[in-house]
């Protein structure tokens, strides 16, 4: 579909064929689809074949959605820096080609199996090199991927992203050999002793206790009175007793309907029917949504400010800490042995920077006010995409998360044209017409002052329902993390 709807684009802008408006029209959408159709196979991927590193996979794999416009700047320079139809072009053949690539392991992968202890460790080293070598790429195509230079420069710029990309082909081979050599020269090295563990081997049945919901209910009957009398009572349990005999009249209200435990599936019907669902929409249609907005107009902002000539470098911010943003999405699972804090609250605390970056621009119409409000956007914004995934398949079921994603995210095309015709109307109302081509053009802090302003008291109500979404959900997170606690007590 990219290839077609693509493809198709760029012969129309180069003059080889001719097409009406409404087929260049359909080509569009056609290619827009295809965007959609790929990220929910590669999130269907990663939770049917990382069921135990589920959020660590898809953080992984949506990190890298952010750096995209980076790497295509770096190859659009490296082959012709006049030709811009040459975008349209890398749309259409490189997600063909990385596909047919991907296709061949993934058909002739084996049946999936759960792993063992072995496995999982093996695992766990795998995405803590892979985040390593991520970051690398984050902050090689930062440095480099607005940079101006020669043509000779610019390819072997391109040279070092792509050997950066296929580097994690690698780790495999690292990985066994690493196993050998504690196995045979340094048995007394085990990844056990690592202080840096993502993922406990014990809490392998949580997991997949999430996916059923009988499972879940025997989990749950672990933390009955007879075992709290048993066991020492954990600072983690206390404040979760606390929390409980501390119930006001207002966490009453926000109890109501509450979702009872994680990972239960919803049908659409049910999903549509939940009110979690839909302070999770607005949070996403207030948040995130106001970020992919702001990064489409971001050209026209970076014009209006008299700073067209950093448009490519605020692109290649954006996209940087975009992708910082969705690696940094991962944080829950990596520090959850020391400090616990439910995934809808690092969504509500990931709206923050956006709705500082949305007030910061409003007032300071500077360069350094519009590269600390992009930056922050892209952080933010990609955190949100990345986290997204994991949020549905915790709150409304693994198995269903390819069809309830898709309904969530269907706030993107409402709120890009909502807040598209929002931006537009406050462009064109402080604009002056061209003398020669008649196009609209407008100049000053004006022109996306009112903007900033309604996008930033529309991301305070996303960040509110964030926050209502975090206070009627944590119950359910403090129920698995209780099942974590006395599993680990059990088996200890």
């Amino acid at each position: 579909m990219g290839f077609v709807g693509y493809g198709v684009q760029w012969l129309v802008i180069t003059n080889v064929i001719a097409l009406p408006y409404i087929l260049v029209f359909l080509c569009c959408l056609l290619a827009g689809l295809s965007i959609c159709w790929f990220n929910t196979v590669c999130f269907v991927l990663c939770i049917r074949n990382f069921p135990a590193n589920r959020s660590l996979a898809l953080s992984l794999t949506v990190s890298f959605n952010g750096v995209s416009a980076a790497l295509y700047t770096l190859a659009y320079n490296a082959i012709n820096p006049i030709s811009t139809q040459l975008y349209l072009l890398l749309n259409a053949l490189i997600p063909l080609i990385v596909s047919f690539a991907a296709l061949i392991p993934i058909l002739r992968q084996p049946p999936l199996e759960p792993l063992p202890p072995d496995g999982v460790r093996r695992d766990s080293f795998m995405f803590l090199l892979l985040n390593i070598l991520a970051v690398l790429n984050g902050v090689y195509l930062l440095l480099f991927g607005s940079k101006t230079s020669g043509v000779t420069s610019a390819r072997l710029l391109f040279g070092g992203s792509i050997l950066l990309l296929i580097l994690p082909l690698c780790l495999p081979g690292l990985v066994y050999a690493r196993n050998w050599y504690l196995h045979k020269v340094h048995s007394s090295f085990r990844l056990e002793g690592s202080g840096f563990i993502l993922v406990d081997v014990d809490e392998l049945e949580i997991h997949k206790g999430m996916v059923t919901r009988e499972a879940s209910f025997d989990g749950y009957q672990l933390m009955n009175d007879d075992v709290v009398l048993r066991t020492p009572i954990t600072p983690v349990q206390k404040s979760f007793i606390e929390d409980d005999n501390n119930r006001s009249c207002c966490s009453k209200l926000i109890t109501r309907n509450q979702l009872g435990m994680l990972g239960e599936e919803h049908p659409l019907f049910l999903l549509l029917c939940r009110s979690d669902f839909w302070l999770y929409y607005i949070a996403y249609f207030c948040g995130g949504t106001i970020g992919l907005v702001y990064s489409n107009n971001l050209g026209q902002i970076a014009q209006s400010l008299g700073q067209s000539s950093e448009t490519t470098t605020l692109v290649t911010l954006y996209s940087s800490f975009s992708f910082f943003g969705r690696l940094l999405s991962a944080t829950p699972d990596y520090i959850r042995a020391k400090f616990y804090f439910a995934r809808t609250g690092w969504l509500a605390v990931a709206l923050f920077p956006t709705t500082v970056a949305l007030f910061l621009l409003a007032s300071s119409g500077s360069l350094s006010a519009l590269q600390a409000g992009t930056a922050l956007i892209g952080l933010s914004s990609g955190f949100i995409f990345a986290a997204a995934v994991s949020i549905t398949s915790e709150l409304f079921g693994p198995n269903s998360v390819g069809v309830n994603h898709n309904i969530l995210i269907t706030n993107i095309p409402i709120g890009s044209l909502v807040y598209g015709f929002l931006a537009a109307l406050v462009y064109e109302s402080h604009s002056t017409a061209g003398s020669k081509t008649g196009s609209v053009v407008c100049m000053g802090r004006d022109c996306y002052f009112l903007t900033f302003v309604w996008w930033g008291c529309l991301s305070v109500i996303g960040l509110g329902s964030s926050v209502v979404l975090f206070l009627r959900t944590r119950r359910a997170y403090q129920r698995f993390e209780q099942d974590r606690i006395a599993s680990s007590m059990l088996y200890s």
